[in-house]
């Protein structure tokens, strides 16, 4: 498995449905529990985000090994974020 990087911010709702949707697939998918995350907080750990700032603009953002896979945007409605955050856990399981 590929771990994931997952970057946020603990007041953006865009993040909140982020996190709803990973739940909401660990739960329909339990072999996602399996994955190694990082879960990142933009604004605690800045620090962290160093080697992914040129990389990204928007949070939440998704990497796989490194590479992004999902940049949210602010027209992102929670069903695009669900299908983003499930291609990353299914690229991650590969």
């Amino acid at each position: 498995m590929k771990t994931i990087t997952f970057i946020h911010l603990s007041t953006c709702p865009y993040c909140a449905n982020a996190r709803k949707a990973m739940a909401e697939l660990k739960e329909e998918h339990p072999e996602y529990n399996k994955i190694p995350m990082v879960s990142i907080e933009e604004s605690e750990e800045p620090d962290k985000i160093v080697p992914f700032a040129d990389d990204y603009y928007y949070v939440p953002s998704f990497f796989v090994d490194g590479k992004k896979m999902y940049e949210a945007s602010p027209d992102d409605t929670y069903e695009f974020i669900r299908n983003h955050v499930k291609e990353v856990f299914e690229a991650a399981v590969k």
